[in-house]
């Protein structure tokens, strides 16, 4: 992520602040502590599929993968038409792609319902191709709907969002029919378990992480 480059160079200054606002080595461990093992495609075959794009993929992945219910995350690409798209591409802007996840869950245990309340509850998704530090059109936000069903309950909780003025400013999520995800490179996935020390992670990930919990605590795993 380019804007992410010059973020690691501004972490050196602004890194002290978010370490007191919570952004510690203790955060990053129990962060790391309620992912689990990767599963195998075999595994996964039973648990259904939700795609949502918010920003950066690191923190979004580390977010539905802390709900209870969710087996397994993965970072990549969707929302464009670019054929294997690649994170330098991406991260150009001129694909079409945003940065998106693939959450599988056990919809037994956990509805779409939830999952689309989890998406706007760790995001801003009132500004347009941006998520915190991170601006671009890879980073907008997106709502992808596989049936009629999923589109009307994210068209539903949008209304409700804005109506009760939980945000200060319009909704401006696109809510997509999905067609294609394209998983990320291997490096991109599980970052924040793995980079725990990582000035983005340490300085943004985290944060943003810290205030999901807060919003809803009682999906956590």
């Amino acid at each position: 992520m380019n804007s992410k480059t010059t973020l690691l160079l501004t972490s050196l200054i602004s890194l002290a602040a978010c370490n007191t606002t919570g952004a510690s080595n203790e955060t990053a461990l129990k962060l790391s502590e309620l992912t689990g093992a990767d599963l195998s495609d075999q595994d996964l075959a039973g648990y259904t599929k939700a795609y949502f794009a918010s920003g950066c993929f690191w923190c979004v992945e580390e977010v539905f993968e802390s709900v209870r219910g969710v087996a397994e995350v993965v970072s990549g690409y969707a929302g464009g038409k670019e054929q294997n798209p690649t994170y330098e591409q991406v991260g150009r802007g001129a694909t079409g792609h945003a940065e998106a996840v693939e959450v599988y869950y056990d919809p037994k245990v956990v509805s779409f319902q939830t999952l689309v309340d989890v998406f706007f509850a760790s995001q801003d998704p009132t500004t347009p191709n941006r998520q915190g530090p991170d601006a671009g059109t890879q980073y907008r936000s997106i709502a992808f709907f596989t049936t009629p069903e999923e589109k009307a309950q994210i068209e539903a909780t949008i209304i409700k969002l804005n109506a009760s003025g939980t945000f200060d400013d319009p909704i401006v999520t696109e809510i997509t029919p999905f067609e294609k995800f394209w998983p990320a490179e291997d490096y991109h996935q599980n970052y924040v378990r793995l980079h725990p020390n990582e000035g983005y992670v340490q300085g943004v990930s985290i944060p943003r992480f810290d205030r999901f919990k807060q919003q809803l605590p009682e999906v956590l795993k």
